[in-house]
């Protein structure tokens, strides 16, 4: 009986220094998972800052945007309001009104007047961006 006891005994304790160096089998796992966070966030990041300079781009003047006219021959856009229109406004406008959106609504989600709108879509049909 106490053979067996002094057997089991051993065999723990043999399996117990055993398990001290084996490899964690949850290691690996983990340094993969801390690998593909950190390139998560990195990508995340390099997108951001894409973004970026996508939305810088578009802020561009719509003047410039138009590569095919020269810069001597360009003339300014005549408005009749005392607040120029940015070009944002004017290619939501264009966006909504190629949509099917009604003219009062688009009034009212861009704040402008219904003859700013107007004069936007027909501006915008004259250019061929809106239909």
């Amino acid at each position: 009986m106490f053979i067996l006891m002094y057997s089991l005994l051993g065999i723990a304790v043999l399996l117990f220094i055993v398990s001290l160096f084996m490899k964690d089998p949850y290691k690996k796992l983990q340094e993969d998972i801390d690998q593909l966070s950190i390139q998560q966030v990195q990508e995340i990041y390099k997108i951001k800052k894409k973004l970026k300079v996508l939305e810088e781009e578009l802020l561009i003047d719509e003047v410039d945007m138009n590569p095919a006219i020269p810069v001597a021959d360009r003339q300014p856009v005549a408005d009749n309001s005392a607040n120029p229109i940015h070009a944002i406004i004017k290619n939501q406008v264009w966006s909504l009104a190629s949509q099917g959106v009604s003219i009062e609504k688009i009034a009212s989600q861009s704040s402008l007047s219904t003859a700013q709108v107007q004069q936007i879509i027909t501006e915008g049909v004259k250019k061929g961006f809106a239909e």
